[in-house]
């Protein structure tokens, strides 16, 4: 009973106050690479390389966390995000495993979009950024003050940023870069050819020779702190394409009574198991579109943490409509993690969309543009109306 005070004591007398100590604990959570405590649940954070999805999530993607990003129709935004969260592993030095049945993994890497620093960003953007913020203080002007109250999302990259990076999707990233880190690949068709097939605890051979390699990378690397890395503490980022498509073997896609109903469902609930005791995080892309049994997606998506989805307008008739001008998708907000809370912590800006606008894909709350387009609208009329 007198250790306790003498503790204390000594605490006292070195000034030291609770706030001080929980700090300090953040700052040994923060010594991670590319990572941020959480201000509202302290949990560690990482960058999903897009910093307005990042907004959206509570501030980014809790290690130990599943990231499910349900495809759009022709993949080509979903693959998008793939890549930055691919991206800002190789600029944060994180150690990248990628796996896919489609691409190999060696192309999907030579694909990723170049970082786009903050000078240079100003640099190509030039008078532009002036004008920009010239129209964007009329705007601010104009619009009624209740307008200018609404959450906005970020958009575009400031010199404040410190968490998460900007890329350019016009340009590849650099060769040099990827030399100080370490990656792996799991391509099926490769491994394939290598093993005969297998097939365990009800799961298809695909999705266990996945869940193997991920299990050794973890374990042998350090990832689950079973023995100390060779190097600092760092995180491993795990990038799975397409899960559930045929390609993985998996026909949840093709038939409404698949044979391998539970098979994907099981995969996710291992790799949770995995990820919630390693320092690792993952993304998932899944072509919720063409799964046919609701019943499955529903558990597909309980499964997961964080769960977007992206609607785009292609072959749409959004896409001609001038309503979705300004955007080429939606995004809809599916599930948010409840990370040492009883509830999530969900955004307050419900109507999302996305437009690939330059260089820049960027998400954006559609509700605020809409009002700040009709506040305009009626300034232009009451203008024309008097004269002026």
């Amino acid at each position: 009973m007198a250790a306790a005070p003498a503790a204390g004591g000594a605490a006292r007398g070195r000034g030291a106050t609770s706030f001080q100590r929980k700090a300090a604990a953040g700052s040994r959570l923060a010594a991670v690479a590319g990572t941020r405590p959480s201000v509202r649940h302290g949990q560690l954070l990482l960058s999903s390389g897009l910093p307005s999805l990042d907004c959206v999530l509570g501030g980014g993607v809790a290690v130990g966390t599943l990231l499910l990003i349900e495809e759009d129709k022709y993949g080509l935004y979903s693959n998008l995000l793939f890549k930055y969260f691919l991206a800002e592993g190789v600029v944060c030095g994180h150690d990248l495993f990628v796996a896919s049945a489609k691409e190999h993994p060696d192309n999907i890497l030579k694909e990723l979009p170049a970082p786009l620093l903050d000078d240079i960003y100003r640099n190509e953007r030039g008078e532009e950024t002036t004008a920009v913020k010239s129209e964007d203080f009329q705007d601010s002007m104009k619009i009624a003050w209740r307008y200018q109250n609404l959450p906005k999302v970020e958009a575009s990259p400031t010199t404040s940023t410190k968490f998460g990076h900007y890329y350019d999707v016009s340009k590849t990233m650099s060769p040099e870069l990827f030399q100080s880190i370490k990656w792996h690949s799991f391509y099926l068709p490769e491994e394939l050819s290598l093993q005969p097939k297998m097939k365990t605890h009800n799961m298809n051979s695909a999705y266990s020779r996945l869940l193997q390699s991920i299990q050794r990378i973890i374990y042998q690397d350090g990832f689950d702190g079973s023995h100390p890395q060779k190097k600092l503490k760092n995180i491993l980022r795990i990038g799975i394409q397409s899960l559930g498509s045929m390609l993985w073997g998996d026909d949840i896609c093709s038939s409404d009574s698949p044979e391998h109903m539970h098979s994907l469902t099981k995969f996710l609930y291992v790799l949770r198991g995995l990820l919630r005791k390693s320092l690792s995080a993952c993304i998932i892309t899944v072509p919720a579109h063409l799964i046919q049994n609701k019943a499955i997606m529903e558990r597909v998506t309980n499964l997961s943490d964080m769960v977007v989805g992206l609607e785009s307008f292609i072959g749409s008739e959004r896409e001609t409509n001038p309503l979705y001008k300004d955007y080429h998708g939606l995004v809809h907000v599916q599930q948010i993690p409840r990370l040492n809370s009883l509830i999530c912590d969900v955004s307050d800006t419900k109507d999302l969309a996305f437009r690939l606008k330059r260089k820049l894909f960027t998400i954006e709350g559609r509700e605020e543009g809409k009002e700040r387009q009709r506040q305009e609208r009626r300034l232009e009329k009451n203008s024309a109306s008097h004269g002026f």
